[in-house]
Order: structure tokens, then sequence, then C-alpha cells
């Protein structure tokens, strides 16, 4: 049994919390009797409280964050009601500020602000005492890294066969973009590399090949960038996948060719863009050169076998929808592999804020708090933006349709995709739930009816992502020649198969 549960609702199953993994890994004497419980957010806050009090537990801690407030509001309000002599300790990013707004706040014993890596053993050794603190919330002392002790011992078996395995060589940002919340943080911290890079051994060692590193800015210390890729490289095979955040404008040659040496399939950098505005840059103070961040892009997808995952933000304070086409159709030109449209979300605590009355944001009052209209860009804009974002990831961002999304953007990537956009869900009036064999009959429709395109050409391309797509059957748009080729494919593949399985046998 165990005295503290620390837990916390993933969004899915593979995802693992490394914020409750140092938590428990800073017990000292109280980690024997803390043990970790990750629900996903699909599950029953009921069932959920029902696995929680199984052990009886005096102390439980959340981590509390956006994609899953509403259903740990809903799983507190059960445990005070079932069992209130429960200590509910809250922590993480959603609960860290604005706290009198909060339902959730109001029904939990104290809530940790900030990084809660020791904080929160000695406020279970209070509680645990008697010496109970009389105020509910709890600022968090500041420990930079070198003094924390590391997590990673903390992940079990069964988390590194099915799990994502998160790690973070450093703390912090010195960045101020306002839309962050680590515009909060003074700098970024290293942790000791040595011991950080022993840690990684033993996880090898262990059969992880996966490493997701959460550093916001992983490039800034060209150095250490180097030492960890170099770890890596030294232990190459084809089952390692390593994922980095990058600076976009600070790719120095000694990293280029570090870079070089990976092969495909083993690295992807996430290269947050956001907007190529220099006004909008300006305004949300963002430092960014967009002509060396191109350069670096564009050299990236030339020269290495990184895969490339940029985001922009739509509905920053002041960018107009023409602003958001220009910078849009400048990343596409660079033909990153991904491009990930996000919403501008009022993260609480963030100095986005500030712009509110001068812009007239207006966000979501209910989770992910995403931006509803500002005055450049209203409702109805907005809602086209949303559906833009939505239809873009399941066409452009899938890989399935590599050889029609040449034919969708052409010249005008930004205003040919969104006509696409509007027409499919005119059509459909769905966002979610469109089939595969769906989405290529409307893609073609579209193709016909909006763009008067030419049959056969759209025919060539969609055909090819069908086939590579691995559905079976024919759509609509599949003439004779088609069908007949797809039949004789197949029966050259039957063939091949039964004279290996003859040769097997013989």
């Amino acid at each position: 049994m165990s005295t503290i549960i620390l837990s916390t609702l993933n969004a899915r199953y593979i995802h693992s919390s490394l914020g409750l993994r140092y938590i428990r890994a800073n017990m000292k004497e109280l980690q024997a009797h803390t043990s970790i419980s990750e629900y996903i957010i699909n599950s029953r806050p009921i069932d959920i409280a029902e696995s929680l009090l199984a052990d009886n537990p005096t102390i439980i801690g959340l981590g509390v964050y956006i994609w899953n407030i509403e259903q740990t509001t809903q799983l507190v309000a059960m445990l005070k009601t079932i069992a209130p002599q429960i200590n509910i300790v809250l922590g993480g990013p959603e609960v860290s500020f604005e706290h009198d707004q909060q339902e959730i706040v109001s029904l939990a014993d104290y809530v940790i602000c900030g990084m809660a890596d020791q904080e929160f053993y000695e406020l279970s050794t209070r509680i645990l005492s008697g010496d109970k603190p009389e105020n509910k919330i709890i600022q968090a002392k500041p420990i930079p890294p070198p003094f924390i002790t590391l997590p990673y011992d903390q992940y079990n078996d069964d988390d590194v066969k099915n799990r994502v395995i998160y790690i973070e060589a450093s703390r912090g940002c010195p960045f101020k973009c306002e839309f962050c919340l680590s515009a909060l943080d003074k700098t970024a911290t290293p942790f000791e590399i040595d011991e950080f890079l022993g840690e990684m051994d033993k996880l090898y060692q262990r059969g992880v090949r996966h490493f997701k590193f959460v550093d916001r800015t992983f490039n800034l210390k060209i150095q250490t960038s180097i030492r960890i890729m170099e770890f890596f490289l030294q232990r190459l095979d084809d089952k390692l996948f390593l994922h980095f955040e990058l600076i976009p404008d600070h790719l120095p040659e000694k990293l280029k060719c570090v870079i070089e040496q990976f092969p495909k399939g083993s690295l992807q950098f996430e290269i947050g863009i956001q907007t190529l505005n220099p006004e909008i840059q300006k305004l949300i103070s963002r430092k960014q050169n967009n002509a060396k961040s191109k350069e670096n892009i564009a050299w990236l997808m030339e020269k290495t076998h990184a895969h490339l995952h940029t985001d922009l933000i739509l509905g920053l304070p002041g960018e107009t929808i023409e602003s958001i086409a220009q910078g849009f159709n400048e990343l596409v030109k660079l033909n990153p592999h991904e491009i990930q449209i996000g919403i501008l979300k009022r993260l609480r605590g963030t100095p986005i804020i500030r712009h509110t009355e001068t812009y007239d944001m207006r966000f979501n009052p209910h989770p992910p708090y995403n931006i509803l209209s500002n005055s450049c860009i209203d409702f109805p804009t907005m809602q086209r933006l949303n559906r833009f974002a939505r239809y873009w990831d399941m066409i452009a961002n899938s890989g399935r349709f590599t050889h029609t999304k040449k034919i969708i953007l052409s010249d005008s990537p930004f205003e040919n995709f969104i006509t696409l956009s509007d027409w499919v869900f005119k059509t459909t009036g769905q966002t979610h739930k469109i089939s595969l064999p769906r989405l290529f009959e409307f893609i073609y429709q579209a193709l016909i009816e909006r763009f008067n395109m030419k049959h056969e050409k759209i025919k060539s391309d969609l055909w090819k992502d069908y086939l590579s797509s691995g559905l079976k059957g024919y759509p609509d748009f599949a003439d004779d020649e088609m069908i007949k080729e797809r039949n004789e494919n197949t029966k050259t593949r039957k063939s091949a198969v039964l004279n290996r399985q003859a040769r097997h046998i013989g």
C-alpha cells in the first residue's frame, strides 16, 4: 500500500509523465511509500477515483494540464466527496496561475505553483508529521537542475516497452515569446552533462530507442548539443529515433556536421516558426532571424535525412489573414515534411494577455482556451482557419496525399487550400470522422467542381496516392485501366507468394 500516490491523466496511453517521475525520484526516504498511477483522459473519473482510493492513500498528488483540467476537476470533486480526509495536492501549469478563478483549486487542499520536484517532498513531510501549512497556495522555490535527482530510473519496464520516454537535458528558456509559459523563465539551465549522459546510457541498455527531448532550446549551447548527438551516434542502430526542438536561426557549421551523419528515420526536429511577420514577432517579443531560419530549414531539407516538423500559430495579435497567408506560403516553399498549424491559446500566466484590450482578443472560456476572434480576424474567419488547420492535418501532414498535394497547392498554397477546406466543409459539414476512402472522393470532386481541373491528371495522381495508402477496393474515380492494372498487380503478387511457398515446401 502507498501512503502517497502521484497521478495524472495523460492524453494517450503511450504518453508518460516526466513530471511525476521527477517528483518520485526526489522523495528521499518517502520514495518507498510513494507510487505512480497514470490514467488517460478517456477514462471515467469515477473509475479513476475507485482505483486511487483502493490503496487508501494519505496524500494524492495530481498533475493538471490544459488537456486534462476538466476531467481532473471532476475527479477531485469526487475524491473529496468520498474521502474528504485525503490530502489532495495539485501541481502543473494549469493551476500555477489565476487560482481564484478555478473550481479545482477551491476543491483541493494544496496547490504547488512552479517546479514541484522537491517542494512536493517537503509538503508531504509536513502533512505526514501533522504540521500542515496554513496557506493553500505554495510557491515552489526554484532549484537549479544540477541539484535535482534525475528521474530516469523511475521509468519501469512497462514504460520502456510501451510508452514514449521523455527526456530533458536542460530547463527553462532565455526567450520571451508571449504566447508561451517559458516566457516567464529567466534563462535555460543545463543538467550536468556527464551524469545526464550516464542516465541516457542506462536507458539505452534497458532497450529504449525512442528518446523525445522536451528542451525548449536544445541547440542553445552548441557544444552540449554536439556531445549529446555524438553520444547517440556512437550507439546508432536501425531502431534509434531522436526528437529535438530546435531554435530555427541557430545552426552553426559544427552542429551541421554532426546532424549530417544521422541516417534516414533516426532524427526529427520540431522547429517553431510561429509567424514570419517581423512586426508581429516584435509585438509578441519573439526574436527570430527569418532569413536565417529559412536558410537553415532549406539546408536541413536538402542536406540531411532529418524529418522536419515546423509550427505556425494562427490568431496572434495584429496578424491579418493576408499576413498569415504570406507566411504560410513562404514556409510551404521550403517544403518541410510537416507544417503543424496551431490556433493561439490563452495559457494561464502567459504575457499574451497584455494585448487583450488593444486587439479585442476573445478566447474560449473553456479548455483549450483557443482564440475565437480579434480585431483583425472575426469569428467566422477564425472558424475557417480552424477548419483549414484540421483539414491540413488530415491531408497534407498525413503523408497520404504526396502526389495530390502538389496539384492542390500549386503556385498559391494558402489560397488553394483554404478554398478546398471551404468546399469540403460545405459539402460534408464535418471536420472529424471522415473516412479515408471518402476523403479521396471529396478531394477528387473538389478538384473537378471547384478548381475546374482536368480529370486525367487528377486521376493519375490521386490513384498513385490511393494505391500507396493501402486501401482496398476501388474509388469511384477509378476507370477500367486502373482496375485492370490493380488486378494484374494483385495476381502477380499472389503468384510470387505461391512460388515462394512452393520453394519452401520443396
